[in-house]
């Protein structure tokens, strides 16, 4: 075996899963957070701080057996707009796309206002996006801006 093949680590191909691909460096632990991957029980492979061509630095994520919703990718687009969404059945990937800002959002994100009444009453959330490229939301029902910072998951 030569060096070369010495330094080079092999993770398993996913038979069945989902690969969350170029994730921005620094967020693929807020991304494993929102989608309640902290207690998944299936196999989930992680990479941080991997050498990108096309960013520079970026993270992976690869869940076996697991398929996402649109309100999941939704959230993914939210903190990882750059991410790349990987669905693979029987070894072959049947289905690759970018994420994607919604317009709006509907019960994904809390309200960052006390008075709100999304906090005061059992009504769902609802934002507009008022800016992609430096995230900031508005409520549908206070009218408060939330910047990224401040963007609480429910």
């Amino acid at each position: 075996m030569e060096n070369k093949d010495k330094r080079q680590l092999q993770v398993s191909a996913l038979e069945n899963g989902t690969v969350i691909d170029h994730i921005p460096q620094g967020v693929v632990q807020r991304v494993l957070r929102i989608l309640g991957l902290e207690d998944c029980e299936e196999h989930i492979y992680m990479g941080a701080n991997l050498e990108s061509k096309k960013m520079g630095r970026k993270g992976i994520i690869k869940v076996a057996n697991t398929f996402f919703e649109a309100n999941d990718i939704n959230k993914i687009g939210l903190i990882a707009p750059t991410a790349t969404i990987i669905e693979i059945r029987d070894y072959e990937i049947t289905r690759k796309m970018d994420v994607q800002i919604p317009d709006e959002i509907f019960g994904m994100v809390k309200c960052f206002n006390p008075k709100c009444i999304t906090n005061i009453e059992d009504v769902p959330t609802r934002f507009y996006v008022i800016d992609k490229n430096d995230l900031k939301l508005r409520c549908h029902y206070c009218e408060k801006i939330t910047g990224q910072k401040n963007i609480e998951y429910k």
